[in-house]
């Protein structure tokens, strides 16, 4: 296994672990900032620029599709940061303003973060154990 993907496996995993820890730590706070975002069509101009070029160097970077699953689950990683950037630029606002309400709303923000702590804390260690 190639150091870059073991690299960007602990990268993806410890970033997300963190966040949902953030996240869970301040729920209330974490939604209504994700809710003032969606409603600031500069603020997701940014976001998506950034959030894009992300996607892009990961991808160039790493678009290896075969040898386990830590390869495969950091190149999707990586295409679903360059998708998520590309869907901030260019979808309209009140469909992503929808769809984070949706994802992030009060009934499911626990599940959705305990879902994606159980993955990070995965990946995490799997990459640590590379």
């Amino acid at each position: 296994m190639s150091p870059l993907t073991i690299y960007l496996g602990k990268f993806f995993g410890l970033s997300c672990l963190l966040m949902c820890g953030a996240f869970a730590a301040r729920p209330r706070s974490c939604q209504a900032a994700i809710a003032a975002m969606v409603r600031d069509p500069a603020l997701m101009l940014i976001t998506g620029i950034i959030t894009t070029a992300a996607g892009v160097a990961s991808v160039l970077a790493h678009d290896v599709w075969s040898g386990g699953a830590l390869p495969v689950v950091v190149t999707l990683f990586g295409w679903i940061t360059l998708l998520k950037g590309v869907a901030l630029v260019a979808v309209p606002p009140a469909w992503l303003a929808w769809l984070y309400r949706w994802v992030y709303g009060a009934r499911r923000f626990r599940f959705v973060m305990a879902a994606a702590a159980l993955f990070s804390a995965w990946l995490t260690l799997v990459a640590f154990r590379a």
